[in-house]
C-alpha cells in the first residue's frame, strides 16, 4: 500500500476569521513568494497574520514587502539569541518605530532562551529588562520566547511590574503546571504546531486545560509545522491543524475554537 495523502489544508472547512498571532514570513523560504503564501492562508481561513521582525534592522529591511497585505499585522523586539549585539540604539529605533507605525502591534519575541545560549545568560536577562521597560514606557503589550528558562521569565517578569499586563506567552510548550502560573498572572499562551504531537502529552493536557479567554493559535513559521506536515516547511495556511487538534483536546467544535482564538487575538493585540 502507499503512504496516504496528507489532507490538503483548504479542505479543513475552517470559516475566514483566524488569526495566526506569529509567523516570520520574512525568513526563507517564506519570503521568496510572498504573496503565495498570504494568499494560501486566506484559502485555509486565515484572515490576519502577525509577522515578526527580529529587531529594528529586521524591521526596516523587510516591512514593505507588507504593504500590499493589509491583513498583517507587526510585532518587533530582539530575540534572546541577538541579545549579545542589542545596542542603545536598538532600543531607541524600536521605540521609535512604534512611535510612527500603527502596524506594530506588540513587543516582541522577547525573553530568554537557555537551550542555545547563542547570547551569554547574564545579557539575555540585561535585554529582556531593557525591553520589558521599552514595552511599559510605550504601553504596549509584550510576547514572550522562554525556553528552558521558566524560572527566570517568570522571576524577571514579576520583577518588572508585569503582573495583570497584557503578556502573551509564545509557542507554549509547557506542562498544566506552567498553565496556571501563566493564568495567575493574568498572561495569555499561543498554541504551536507541536500540540498535535501525540507524545507531547504534558502540552496536550495544557491546551486542554486551558481557559478559553486565554488561548491563541500561531505556526511560528517557517519552523514547527504541525502533524501531517511535521518536517515540512511551516506556513499560516496550515495553521488549521494545530486548531483541530486543540479542539479535539477540549472536546469543542473546531470552527468555534477557530473563531474564539480570533477573538483573543484580536483583542489583544487591539486588531
Amino acid at each position: 500500500m502507499g503512504k496516504k495523502k496528507r489532507p490538503l489544508p483548504e479542505t479543513l472547512g475552517l470559516p475566514p476569521g483566524g488569526v495566526e498571532t506569529h509567523a516570520h514570513l520574512d525568513m526563507a523560504p517564506l519570503n521568496q513568494d510572498l504573496d503565495a503564501v498570504i494568499r494560501r492562508a486566506a484559502l485555509c481561513g486565515v484572515s490576519r497574520i502577525g509577522q515578526v521582525f527580529l529587531g529594528p534592522r529586521a524591521y526596516h529591511a523587510g516591512r514593505a514587502a507588507f504593504e500590499a497585505h493589509p491583513g498583517v499585522f507587526f510585532l518587533l523586539g530582539t530575540h534572546p539569541h541577538d541579545a549579545k549585539d542589542l545596542t542603545a540604539d536598538d532600543l531607541e529605533a524600536t521605540a521609535a518605530a512604534f512611535r510612527a507605525d500603527p502596524r506594530l502591534r506588540a513587543l516582541g519575541e522577547i525573553g530568554l532562551d537557555y537551550h542555545y545560549d547563542l547570547s551569554p545568560r547574564e545579557t539575555q536577562r540585561a535585554a529582556f529588562r531593557d525591553q520589558l521597560a521599552l514595552a511599559r514606557e510605550l504601553d504596549v503589550p509584550v510576547v514572550v520566547h522562554s525556553r528552558e528558562a521558566w524560572d527566570d521569565t517568570v522571576n524577571i517578569l514579576l520583577d518588572m511590574g508585569f503582573h495583570n499586563r497584557p503578556l502573551l506567552w509564545h509557542c507554549f510548550t509547557e506542562n498544566v503546571a506552567c498553565l496556571d502560573e501563566v493564568t495567575t498572572h493574568g498572561w495569555m499562551l499561543s498554541l504551536p504546531g507541536p500540540v498535535t504531537y501525540p507524545r507531547n502529552e504534558a502540552l496536550r493536557a495544557a491546551a486542554a486545560a486551558a481557559p478559553g479567554d486565554r488561548l491563541v493559535l500561531e505556526t511560528d513559521s517557517p519552523f514547527l509545522s504541525p502533524d501531517p506536515y511535521r518536517g515540512k516547511v511551516n506556513e499560516p495556511a496550515l495553521l488549521g491543524f494545530t486548531a483541530l487538534a486543540v479542539a479535539a483536546l477540549r472536546g469543542q467544535d473546531p470552527a468555534e475554537l477557530w473563531l474564539l482564538a480570533a477573538a483573543n487575538a484580536s483583542r489583544f493585540f487591539g486588531l
